[in-house]
């Protein structure tokens, strides 16, 4: 009897680890790597987290999930979006032996309640191609915590948008559902009175995870006794008022999110007086280069935010991929970033008219890895509205953004290198439509910005997809307005890789049991 080759094994047990079972056949099949030789395989389960959405009586929320049509044999799968637990609230009433019998009686009932709710989907996908989409308009809606397998899970990506109208929360608050990981950054959040920012963590396992948040500002570390050994129970979602978390105040900070044990999704809500609120997604791992999509021509003001979480200090190149080339700002052609510390930069309305890309490179000498946000505001005075977008990995081979509409939907494409050639599939609609595909080509060291084609026969919603066919790397942004009592409502989504397929090691040899 033969045994699977040793070094096969170990590559799908990784796998298993980081994002789920790789599609593997039997050993021999068709599918198996020949020895020496690495082979690219179809995940076959991925997880996604979607944060509470809103505290607000005035808001409507619109989930959208959606995977691309692809090839293969595997099984059909599942892609669902569930509840998730709802904590306890603590109740300070005087001890009585009669109430806390009925307590108990009405606390068995309602975790039976809650159970049955936490296994009802949210969102159920049935079919690669096309979107699924869920409505909800309650202000207590909880965190999701999905799974996708099978041929649902390469590239399963979900979208939460949020039309909130009043108060410090209003304005379209849009996310990309995020995988779980140990490891956030987050430039670009605030500590003073003016802002309320939480981070909000999700736990999508059946154990609790500890979770520490570390917050930076210009001067370095922001004291704080309250942010180490945070408990996130299992299968719950725990929203942290930043400002809570220090005495200190102020505009600029760096949130660092870790897991001693366990594993979270981690995203900001930012709530501003003046601009409204959006999400801020977490940045790009650190690198010396980073590159930010997708600022929107129309952009009064537009702030950097950098941190450099190592012990060198980070001289950067600033440059804008403009429409036609690159250029840097005018007075902010480099940033200097203190180890650290968190650094920031007004540039203004720095893409003058035009839509814009950032790029941030080593001034000189070697690279120093940092981390980068912006903050982008359109409008003026009361009729301003805020967006956030994180430095993000180029598209590679393909990503995807859900939760696109007949109206207001712009694709931001910029090659900060060489130029690329990029296909751009629009899906079929949620409630009916056939798919369109374009071909576009970003020329080296610019931005494009376009409106997509929408699918012919278009109803409901529709999901972008971008796949790089030739030339160097893109990055991609969608820019997602809606136009409300003379406010210019938008929000920012970035698309990085999908992660649909992952690398199986080379089998080495043939490690085989001898017969009996």
């Amino acid at each position: 009897m033969k045994s699977t080759p040793l070094s096969l094994i170990a590559g799908t047990v990784a796998l298993a680890a980081v994002t789920g079972f790789a599609a593997l056949t039997a050993p021999g099949g068709a599918d198996t790597p020949q020895a020496g030789a690495a082979a690219r395989l179809p995940v076959e389960r991925s997880t996604l987290l979607c944060p509470a959405p809103s505290d607000s009586d005035l808001s409507d929320t619109t989930y959208t999930s959606f995977t691309p049509a692809g090839e293969g044999d595997g099984e059909a799968g599942t892609a669902e979006l569930k509840p998730s637990v709802a904590l306890p609230v603590d109740e300070d009433e005087p001890a009585d032996a009669e109430k806390d019998e009925d307590k108990d009686k009405d606390s068995e009932k309602d975790e039976a309640k809650e159970k049955a709710a936490a296994e009802k989907p949210v969102i159920t996908l049935k079919e690669a191609g096309k979107p699924a989409t869920a409505e909800t308009s309650e202000s207590d809606a909880p965190a999701l915590i999905g799974t996708a397998t099978g041929r649902l899970a390469p590239g399963w990506t979900a979208q939460q948008t949020t039309t909130s109208l009043a108060g410090g929360s209003r304005g379209l608050l849009g996310v990309s559902c995020t995988a779980p990981d140990t490891d956030f950054w987050f430039p670009g959040a605030s500590t003073t009175a003016t802002r309320q920012d939480y981070v909000h963590l999700t736990n999508p396992d059946d154990t609790a995870a500890v979770a520490d948040i570390e917050l930076y500002g210009p001067e370095g570390t922001l004291k704080s006794d309250v942010g180490e050994g945070i408990t996130v129970p299992a299968r719950s979602s725990v929203p942290m008022l930043i400002s809570t978390l220090t005495t200190e105040a102020v505009d600029d900070v760096t949130v660092h999110v870790t897991t001693r044990t366990g594993r979270v999704g981690a995203v900001v809500r930012v709530e501003d007086d003046k601009a409204g609120s959006d999400w801020l997604a977490a940045s790009d791992d650190p690198a010396g280069t980073l590159v930010l999509p997708g600022i929107p021509a129309d952009a009064t003001s537009v702030r950097l935010v950098a941190f450099a979480p190592g012990e060198d200090d980070a001289d950067v190149k600033v440059q804008l991929l403009g429409k036609s080339a690159t250029f840097s700002p005018a007075g902010n052609d480099t940033l200097h970033i203190k180890s650290q510390m968190t650094a920031g930069v007004d540039l203004k309305n720095v893409t003058r008219g035009e839509p814009g890309s950032l790029r941030l490179s080593p001034a000189q000498g070697a690279a120093t890895p940092i981390v980068a946000a912006l903050r982008v505001v359109r409008g003026t005075g009361d009729k301003q509205e805020v967006a956030y977008i994180p430095a993000t990995g180029p598209v590679g081979e393909r990503a995807t953004v859900a939760d696109n509409r007949q109206k207001g939907s712009v694709l931001s494409l910029t090659a900060p290198g060489e130029t690329a050639k990029v296909k751009v599939t629009a899906s079929a609609g949620s409630g009916g439509g056939e798919r369109t595909v374009k071909t576009y080509t970003v020329k080296g060291g610019t931005t494009l910005e376009v409106t997509p084609e929408v699918p012919s026969g278009l109803k409901g919603g529709y999901a972008l997809t971008v796949e790089t066919e030739s030339g160097g790397q893109v990055h991609a942004a969608r820019t997602l307005t809606l136009a409300q009592d003379g406010v210019q409502m938008f929000t920012v989504q970035t698309l990085a890789d999908d992660g649909g397929t992952v690398e199986v090691p080379a089998v080495e040899q043939d490690l085989s049991v001898l017969d009996d």
